[in-house]
């Protein structure tokens, strides 16, 4: 299991080392000045010039990136152009927002792609079965933007039942908070159910059409029993996967669901940072962003071992 885990940390290391050099090649490219952006277009070339030094970024490319590996690696992330305040500080009153909406998105898509891939499983070609495949293929089809506005529009406009929009803090309580994460949270998760709910009803089949599970009916082992005890440990491989893959979409939906109501999340704050070009800012919430997709791929694969030995022991 130790070389299993040390041959999967060490491709960790490597991708992340890829995926900064990436982001930060991209924002070399992207046109557009950061000294003329804070300065504004009337700015003196001079005064362009000074703020362009005072900023570091007349260094050669890869004396800047040694730079900024360098602070990560320190703990040190530099200071925002645009705000002028270390760019940790940002990220941090971002992240506190960002992360629980991922968590609770997650937890939705699992819940919900469970007890709609079970049931549709275990009632294969029935009614139930057709009704909620028909609705999972319309939740994959909708935008989640598209599905926010719906949302906002039926539960705070017209019910009234919840906010609009908008963050109070975590100060203001953890129950308030969590009820104005609750519809962008949904809006983020239907997509990333439906799918992974039409992924469990398929894995799900497959299992049941596998010998040991006809051995086990046979025996008079109930379709309940044999669904809990044999089948759904297999099935959850192929989800897993799915899972660790939909979770890189939906942080990426983050950025523009957290824009319609209005969250100062990390989705709101990178988009604040292209538009200011704040470069350092918007490297390191992509790098962040990236590291966190990259974290929950690897654990999917330390997940696989322990739900399949078999992979670990291919893998060694």
């Amino acid at each position: 299991m130790s070389v299993f885990i040390a041959k999967r940390v060490l491709t960790l290391i490597a991708t992340l080392i890829g995926a900064s050099m990436v982001i930060f090649l991209v924002m070399e490219i992207l046109p557009g000045d950061p000294a003329l952006v804070i300065l504004g277009v009337d700015a003196s070339e001079s005064a362009v010039q000074t703020l362009t030094k005072e900023l570091g970024l007349d260094r050669p490319p890869l004396e800047r990136y040694i730079s900024w590996i360098t602070g990560l690696l320190q703990g040190e992330l530099g200071n925002s152009y645009a705000y002028k305040v270390p760019v940790w500080e940002l990220v941090q009153g971002a992240l506190l927002i960002t992360l629980p909406l991922a968590i609770m998105s997650i937890i939705l898509s699992i819940v919900l792609a469970l007890v709609i891939g079970l049931y549709a499983a275990a009632n294969h070609n029935k009614a139930g079965d057709v009704t909620l495949m028909g609705i999972s293929q319309l939740g994959i089809s909708i935008p989640n933007f598209w599905l926010a506005i719906l949302l906002i529009i039926l539960f705070a406009i017209e019910l009234r039942w919840l906010p609009a929009g908008g963050f109070p803090g975590w100060d203001e309580g953890i129950l308030k908070c969590l009820t104005a994460l609750l519809l962008p949270s949904l809006a983020l998760a239907t997509v990333v159910g439906a799918i992974l709910a039409r992924i469990t009803r398929s894995s799900v089949l497959e299992v049941f059409r596998e010998d040991y599970v006809r051995t086990a009916r046979a025996k008079g082992l109930s379709q309940r029993a044999t669904l809990w005890r044999h089948v759904l440990r297999n099935a959850l491989i192929p989800v897993l996967t799915v899972t660790g893959i939909q979770f890189a979409a939906l942080l990426t939906g983050t950025v523009v669901v957290e824009n319609v109501f209005h969250i100062p999340g990390l989705g709101s704050l990178v988009l604040k940072a292209i538009n200011n070009r704040d470069t350092i800012v918007v490297e390191n919430v992509v790098l962040l962003l990236a590291t966190m997709v990259i974290t929950v791929n690897f654990l999917v694969d330390i997940l696989y071992a322990v739900i399949d030995p078999r992979l670990k022991a291919h893998d060694i």
